[in-house]
């Protein structure tokens, strides 16, 4: 098993835990989020590991299909409060688009295998995929309003796959909600109690696929989402931008982390 560490890809004795994992087997390249400390959050560290196996399985002829999954209970919290709110986050929004893009470029499927909750910037991973399942005990929830945000950059991946009248309802509420629902309204490809025999069909086919008829059908289904990126994504990166350096945002994520009822909540 590749281990992918940090954004200088060491492997020795002195570099911190890996957050990112990776593992090989019949033409399917598994990246697995381990980040258990903060709910597999986009911290930079994470998204250096992610866009480093991301490349390493591009460039790996033997390599079919991408699927991303998780360790614990949370596929993905989103954006690394603690990082936004100590200003340590480098590349910010235009460091998740590009995280975004890379997944919708990548010349190889990548399928999200989702047991656990998935919230904000998370979302916006399933979106990037081109297949996603989740299982039972997977949740969902757009969580960005409630923390004076909106689901700006994501909104790229998302809003040309799902159905409208949801994301009008899910963008403002944050509620959450399960997967049926998720498959419902096009966040997720299919909800199956056992995730794992849900996806088996999905693996099989995608190793039967050959590297340039996968590449090219990929591009065929993706071609609307990069249209969005190509447009929106300066914009989109700056409105985030700006909301997270905002009084309110910054009220809203201190009390997430304090576990405290915000100064606008009724």
């Amino acid at each position: 098993m590749t281990e992918v560490t940090d954004d200088r890809g060491r492997g020795a004795a002195d570099s911190p835990e890996p957050l990112v994992r990776v593992a090989y087997e019949r033409g399917i390249t598994t990246v697995t989020l381990d980040s258990p400390h903060n709910r597999n959050a986009l911290s930079a560290r994470l998204v250096a590991g992610l866009h480093q196996a991301l490349a390493d399985a591009a460039a790996d002829d033997a390599t079919r299909a991408v699927v991303l999954t998780h360790t614990g209970n949370t596929f993905c919290a989103g954006a690394d409060l603690s990082e936004a709110t100590s200003g340590a986050a480098k590349d910010g929004p235009l460091g998740l688009a590009r995280l975004l893009r890379a997944l919708v470029e990548l010349p190889k499927p990548v399928v999200a295998r989702v047991t656990g909750h998935a919230r904000a910037g998370g979302l916006g991973l399933l979106g990037a995929c081109d297949i996603a399942a989740a299982g039972p005990d997977a949740t969902f929830a757009f969580t960005e309003a409630r923390l004076g945000l909106a689901p700006a950059v994501i909104s790229m991946p998302l809003l040309p796959r799902l159905d409208a009248r949801a994301a009008g309802r899910y963008y403002l509420t944050g509620e959450r909600f399960g997967p049926a629902e998720a498959a419902r309204i096009g966040l997720v490809t299919l909800a199956a109690d056992d995730v794992d025999a849900g996806l088996a069909p999905v693996v099989e086919g995608l190793r039967k696929g050959s590297p340039q008829g996968l590449a090219e059908s990929k591009k065929l289904v993706t071609a609307g989402v990069l249209a969005a990126f190509d447009r929106d994504t300066d914009a989109l990166a700056e409105q985030s931008a700006r909301l997270f350096g905002s009084a309110e945002a910054r009220e809203g994520m201190t009390a997430f982390l304090e576990r405290r009822a915000p100064a606008w909540a009724r």
